[in-house]
C-alpha cells in the first residue's frame, strides 16, 4: 500500500542523506522523495512516498522522530491530503501528429514549453494519477526523455503540521 509521509527537517546539511539512510536500512524502496524549503528558511520539507504496511510505516515513523534534525513527522492519506507532481515530457512529434498532441495537452491542461521540427516538451501540474494518464496517452507518439518531480503533498483543510513558534 503506496503511503506518503510529511517529515518537517532541519534544513541544514546532511539530513536527507541520514533520512534517506534509515528507509535503506530497513530495505524500504523510497518511490518519490521531494525536498524543498518551508516558509521559514531553516526548515525543510520532505515528502516521502513508500510502500509497505501500516505497521511498517508506523515503525518508519518512529523511527524518523528519533532522528536529532527530525522536527515532525504525519504520514498522509490519500483522499486527505492535496498531491501535485510535475512532469516534463518530450515527444516526437511530426506534422501529421502534432494537432492530436496539441489536443490531447489541451484537454489534460498541460503546456507545450518547447517546440522543434521534431519534438514537443509538454509540462503539467497535476494529481500523480492524472500524470500517469497524461503520460499513457503520450506514449503512442514516442517519448524522447521524462523528468517527473515525485509527489509533493499537504493536509487538506485547516490542519496543519507546521511548526508553531
Amino acid at each position: 500500500m503506496k503511503q506518503i509521509m510529511s517529515v518537517l527537517v532541519e534544513n541544514k546539511a546532511g539530513v536527507l542523506s541520514r533520512t534517506a539512510g534509515l528507509f535503506a536500512r530497513r530495505g524500504f524502496n523510497i518511490e518519490s522523495l521531494a525536498v524543498g524549503e518551508t516558509e521559514d528558511v531553516t526548515i525543510s520539507r520532505m515528502t516521502i512516498v513508500v510502500n509497505g504496511d501500516e505497521r511498517t510505516i508506523e515503525q518508519v515513523e518512529k523511527q524518523l522522530n528519533k532522528q536529532i534534525d527530525v522536527i515532525k513527522v504525519k504520514t498522509l492519506e490519500v483522499d486527505t491530503a492535496t498531491r501535485r507532481e510535475l512532469l516534463l515530457i518530450k515527444i516526437y512529434a511530426q506534422q501529421q501528429n502534432r494537432g492530436e498532441i496539441i489536443d490531447i495537452c489541451s484537454i489534460m491542461n498541460a503546456k507545450i514549453v518547447d517546440m522543434s521540427h521534431t519534438t514537443l516538451t509538454i509540462e503539467m501540474c497535476d494529481r500523480p494519477e492524472r500524470v500517469a494518464l497524461m503520460m499513457e496517452m503520450l506514449a503512442p507518439y514516442g517519448v524522447a526523455e521524462v523528468a517527473r518531480t515525485g509527489m509533493v503533498a499537504l493536509q487538506k483543510g485547516s490542519e496543519a503540521i507546521a511548526v508553531k513558534r
